[in-house]
């Protein structure tokens, strides 16, 4: 942890920051996972809808 001490001796702590990187852009195979995980996730919500909708 980097600190410093200003005139009047108060303390003043930095974190660490981590290092920057850049994204990648997705693989194939990566897209077809979300995809499929998007998928999964409307027929889900889909469902949970027409239940309520049905209860009610």
């Amino acid at each position: 942890m980097y600190t410093t001490i200003n005139e009047d001796g108060i303390l003043n702590n930095y974190a660490n920051e981590p290092e920057v990187y850049y994204a990648s852009y997705p693989s194939n195979e990566q897209q077809r996972s979300y995809s499929f995980q998007a998928g999964i996730a409307t027929l889900l919500v889909t469902a949970l809808v027409l239940v309520a909708f049905g209860v009610s």
